[in-house]
């Protein structure tokens, strides 16, 4: 049915269209926007990745230690996956208006003496670096369950054999960690694609377009243009290219796991 309303004119609020075949998907792949839209959407996605793998294989490691008092701060550590994304958006949003630039002047740091939010270079890291104090738990308490399923005897005779903390990390935790990495890479992969709590809350999508996610665009065009069926279109083309990013990701996963 969605595809078939792509193929019209329909505003989303009254009954009445008309059938213009490929023309909502033609005015498509000629919007510039669109294609701004999507490098934003893929630049995020990308740092999200990288951040969230890096940061949860770290935090993971450390949680995994036994240290007095750890159990408290991995109870803490996981309250902020409960909090609503919204919510967390609009908490943060205050913070970055009236906290941060306090922060940066007193310290005399030139970069937070002002709204992130404001600056079309910083905003980008500023909606990440929400994300990923909320988004991390998750992936953290996945690469602990993996570590804590790696043998202990698998490190010791690694040790005797004088393998150093590197090459035990490397030949032994890497190895173990590749199928909780699968599953990591496909959550963040949706997560970052879909982006937009964080950018409703915070931004919508400025200052000027350079917060833009591909979500974000939809909703404006559906929701506040009704330009319904021009945003199913959008939302066709978004799922196919997923579709296809996430097929391309298994496809490597799995044959890793063939090797």
């Amino acid at each position: 049915m969605g595809v078939y309303y792509s193929l019209t004119d329909w505003d989303g609020v009254t009954r009445k269209y008309n059938f213009i075949g490929m023309e909502n998907y033609g005015k498509l792949l000629q919007n510039k926007q669109f294609y701004n839209s999507l490098l934003f959407t893929f630049r995020y996605t990308i740092l999200l990745i990288v951040f969230t793998v890096v940061l949860g294989v770290i935090l993971a490691l450390l949680l995994n230690r036994n240290i007095k008092g750890l159990g408290f701060f991995r109870a803490m550590y996981f309250i902020p996956a409960v909090l609503s994304m919204l919510t967390v958006g609009l908490i943060f949003k205050q913070l970055y208006y009236h906290v941060v630039p306090v922060i940066g002047q007193t310290l005399g740091i030139g970069a937070l003496s002002q709204n992130p939010l404001s600056d079309s270079t910083l905003a980008i890291w500023a909606i990440l670096f929400v994300n990923l104090w909320q988004g991390l738990p998750i992936p953290t308490l996945l690469f602990l369950a993996g570590l804590q399923g790696i043998p202990t005897d698998l490190y010791e005779a690694a040790a005797l054999d004088g393998a150093s903390a590197w090459q035990r990390f490397r030949t032994i935790t890497i190895p173990f960690l590749m199928p909780v990495l699968s599953v990591v890479l496909v959550l963040t992969l949706k997560s970052g694609l879909m982006v937009f709590d964080y950018i409703m809350a915070m931004t919508e999508g400025g200052p000027g377009t350079a917060t833009q996610s591909v979500a974000y665009m939809i909703y404006l065009h559906g929701f506040t243009q009704n330009k319904y069926a021009y945003s199913i279109a959008e939302a066709i083309v978004i799922g196919i290219i997923i579709a296809l990013i996430s097929a391309v990701q298994i496809y490597f996963t799995n044959k890793k796991k063939a090797v």
